[in-house]
Parts: C-alpha cells; sequence; structure tokens
C-alpha cells in the first residue's frame, strides 16, 4: 500500500513522533522510510557557525535514527538547503514517488501561526499523496497504549 514514507524532520519532539509513526507503519507495510532535514539556504546569509559541520552533523542524526530492519527495507536519508521547507518537501515527494508523508506538526495558533506559517499546512494542502500529522510525543504514548 505504501512503498515509500517520508518522514520530514527538523528535530524537534513533534518530528520524533512522527519518526515512530512513520517507522511503525514501514514495518507494517514493509515499507522504505525517507528521512529529509531542510537545512537553511546559506547563501547571503551571515554565517555564525560551519555550515557544512551543521549539515554533517544533521546527515549524522539521520542515519542514527534508522534501524538496521529500516535499511534493510531499502531507507533513505537526505539533507536538503532551502527556505522554504514546504516547498522542499512537496517537490522532494513528488521526485521520490513518496506514497505517504508522515510529519510532526507544532500545532501553533494565532499570531504565532500568521508569522511563522504552517508548514505542514502548506504540505497538507498540497501533497501529491496523504499526509498523516502527528502534533506531539504524547500522541506516542496514547497511541501505543491503545487509548
Amino acid at each position: 500500500m505504501f512503498a515509500r514514507i517520508l518522514v520530514p524532520t527538523d528535530f524537534s519532539p513533534p518530528s520524533e513522533a512522527a519518526l515512530a509513526y512513520g517507522r511503525k507503519l514501514a514495518h507494517q507495510y514493509a515499507s522504505a522510510l525517507h528521512l529529509l532535514h531542510i537545512a537553511e539556504n546559506p547563501f547571503l546569509r551571515a554565517a555564525v557557525s560551519d555550515r557544512r559541520a551543521l549539515e554533517e552533523a544533521a546527515a549524522r542524526w539521520l542515519q542514527d535514527r534508522l534501524t538496521d530492519a529500516d535499511r534493510r527495507r531499502g531507507s533513505v536519508t537526505i539533507v536538503e538547503r532551502s527556505d522554504e521547507p514546504a516547498t522542499e518537501i512537496l517537490r522532494y515527494a513528488k521526485s521520490a514517488g513518496i506514497d505517504l508523508i508522515v510529519m510532526g506538526t507544532h500545532g501553533r495558533a494565532g499570531l504565532a501561526r500568521v508569522v511563522l506559517g504552517s508548514v505542514a499546512e502548506a504540505v497538507v494542502r498540497a501533497a501529491p499523496c496523504p499526509v498523516l500529522t502527528v502534533h506531539s510525543a504524547e500522541s506516542i504514548a496514547t497511541a501505543s497504549n491503545g487509548a
């Protein structure tokens, strides 16, 4: 049903919860898990630290998140650069033939949502496949306990 499952991550608790859900679904459907991190585009920005080191750290973190079972199913990790995470997630989903996107959402409302936008909302609106959004790590405990 889902041959390829994409889990975009910003390394936040909601992203961790999405990874747990994505991994569970990948196991259930014998799917390849695609872990995607969007790094900020460094063009014309002042650098506080070594961007290459940050990207390498992100790549290592993603690789460390994959289990042996994930790797046997053909799971991959990707670090892309972009100032528009939603656009990059959608581009990757289309180009990789993703069947399901599982992503965390911070659940911002009001002014914070207007100012910061909602990557999850933009992805849900334009995705070429179903999107499962996960709000927080507490959702994992609830789902695991069968509540």
